[in-house]
């Protein structure tokens, strides 16, 4: 599927007012504050270490606040290890589905043979070994969030199915003929340029149009250096609550060793380091 210089700008303005349109009639309270209670049921660090003070970071909790109480899909772009998770979680949590299941498929991990009814589910006798009805992770998500990690690597056929849920709600199990209705948010999440998957034809330029009615954009640990010695602190006293063991505090000099390290795997690989620091 190739896709033309001109469709690529029209995704590209288009999403600009999509944008524009989502924010535009939201309250701009801080949502986030309001909602503590849900936030503390999610078990998850402080919002002032997840956010930090950067003003990358600031930028994305403003946007998150706008959308969190909408329906609107949202795609959430970043590096492995930067908390897409984190922000997808919080974004249910604060929804008006949040009463409702967050439905979460890592795509990559699903063989390609059985995405189709791993998402849509399949009725009795669909195939050999079908002895019943099974829902899919589409309908499980029915008033509730459904959130599909790593988007980027669903075959073209399944972004064709998934593009009829998002355009009327509809679907059809493995086996079936009868259109079944759903209602559900959906999230996405991707470490890579969906726009260059569009110009490879690996990607439908018209499901990405879908998709990102608002795009958050998660900077790399490396861009928000200012706020590794809070993170630091965090995961040093996180994990000596668990290991019930208190290690000494990290030098100044190890934390500017730190923060001149590249650190490719992000927040995640920080963590994995102090986790090993305090155990160790």
């Amino acid at each position: 599927m190739e896709t033309s210089a001109g469709e690529i700008g029209y995704l590209r303005a288009t999403s600009a007012v999509l944008h524009h349109c989502a924010f535009k009639y939201v309250d701009r309270k801080n949502i986030l504050i309001h909602h503590a209670e849900s936030v503390a049921a999610l078990n998850l660090p402080p919002l002032d270490i997840i956010f930090g003070k950067t003003a990358a970071m600031q930028a994305v909790r403003n946007k998150l606040e706008r959308v969190a109480e909408t329906d609107v899909p949202v795609l959430i772009q970043g590096e492995s290890g930067t908390g897409k998770e984190v922000c997808v979680r919080l974004l249910h949590a604060l929804s008006r589905r949040s009463d409702g299941s967050l439905v979460k498929v890592s795509c990559p991990a699903i063989p390609h043979s059985l995405l189709e009814t791993e998402l849509f589910g399949y009725e009795k006798g669909a195939f050999t070994g079908a002895m019943s009805t099974k829902l899919g992770r589409v309908e499980q998500a029915h008033m509730g969030t459904l959130f599909l990690d790593e988007v980027g690597s669903l075959d073209l056929a399944v972004q064709a199915k998934l593009l009829q849920v998002l355009q009327d709600g509809t679907f059809t199990r493995v086996g079936g003929h009868e259109p079944r209705s759903i209602t559900t948010r959906l999230i996405t999440a991707a470490n890579c340029d969906l726009r260059s998957q569009v110009e490879d034809g690996t990607f439908r330029l018209d499901f990405l149009f879908r998709i990102n009615a608002v795009t958050i954009n998660l900077p790399p640990l490396r861009q928000r250096i200012a706020d590794l010695p809070v993170l630091i602190d965090h995961f040093i006293e996180h994990y000596a609550n668990v290991f019930h063991h208190t290690p000494e505090l990290l030098s100044k000099s190890a934390v500017r060793l730190m923060q001149n390290y590249h650190l490719p795997g992000n927040i995640r690989q920080l963590e994995n380091l102090i986790r090993s620091y305090v155990l160790i």
